[in-house]
């Protein structure tokens, strides 16, 4: 039987990326996405959020904590993972992720928080007002 796993995203990062490294030196990045979902029930427009976590790894992982920030755009290609855990008091756990195999970077840098990095010095808490997503 054949398999097939890939997934794509386009969404705002909710947080700014977290750099680790393995111990073999590799550089893994984790961040999460909200993606908008816009649909129609009845004759009313309704909207709902979703939140991925992503993690990456390599050189990207490295760009991604470089260049990403909380609220910047972003398009993620790559595929699930579950991961499956006991704790130290006996529980399963299990956590589906989104193992990124291209992220590209769709705002520019400070463009994807509301504008609050264009915005003057003086008028900060108009602009923090304004909610990315």
């Amino acid at each position: 039987m054949a398999s097939y796993n890939k997934v794509i995203l386009m969404g705002n990062l909710t947080r700014d990326p977290e750099v680790r490294f393995t111990p073999q030196g590799t550089p893994v990045a984790n961040f999460s996405v909200a993606v908008n979902r816009k649909y129609k029930q009845g004759d009313e427009l309704k909207e709902e959020v979703g939140f991925f976590d992503v993690v990456v790894f390599g050189k990207q992982a490295e760009n991604c904590g470089q260049y990403l920030a909380k609220g910047r755009s972003v398009l993620v290609e790559g595929r699930l993972q579950q991961r499956r855990w006991e704790t130290d008091d006996g529980q399963k756990r299990s956590k589906v992720e989104v193992v990124a195999q291209s992220v590209q970077f769709l705002s520019p840098p400070g463009g994807g928080r509301g504008g609050a990095e264009s915005a003057p010095e003086s008028a900060e808490g108009a602009a923090d007002e304004e909610v990315p997503f």
